[in-house]
């Protein structure tokens, strides 16, 4: 369960691997006019491109991702007791993890049971 996150979570995470993609091959092409000199320029050329292309895409995908949480359902995870943003009718909770779901017919404790702090644990 550690590597488990909130899909808005998730969808960061996907855009921040793009930004430090996007800028390795950016600077390695870069490099390559230092080691191959004159026939480096394509290098450089070809990795300057492919890399802006992911930071365009990692912007995309932070742009998305702000998009989705501020229309995100917000709840109170009944784990942790911390607001988090649900996306769908399962997500998980941004810091604890625990599977939530809105959804009463695939819920294990109601929450009327949660109320009355019945819940078997």
């Amino acid at each position: 369960m550690m590597f488990k996150s909130a899909k808005i979570n998730a969808f960061r995470t996907w855009g921040l691997l793009l930004t430090m993609l996007g800028m390795g091959l950016m600077i390695l092409g870069t490099a390559g006019i230092v080691f191959w000199g004159q026939a480096g320029k394509i290098v450089a050329g070809i990795g300057l491109v492919i890399g802006l292309v992911s930071m365009v895409a990692s912007l995309v995908i932070y742009f998305w991702a702000g998009m989705l949480s501020t229309s995100a359902v917000q709840v109170e995870c009944p784990e942790c007791g911390k607001r988090t943003k649900m996306l769908g009718k399962t997500d998980r909770c941004m810091f604890c993890h625990t599977i939530l779901t809105l959804d009463p017919e695939q819920a294990t404790i109601t929450s009327e049971q949660l109320k009355d702090g019945k819940a078997e644990r």
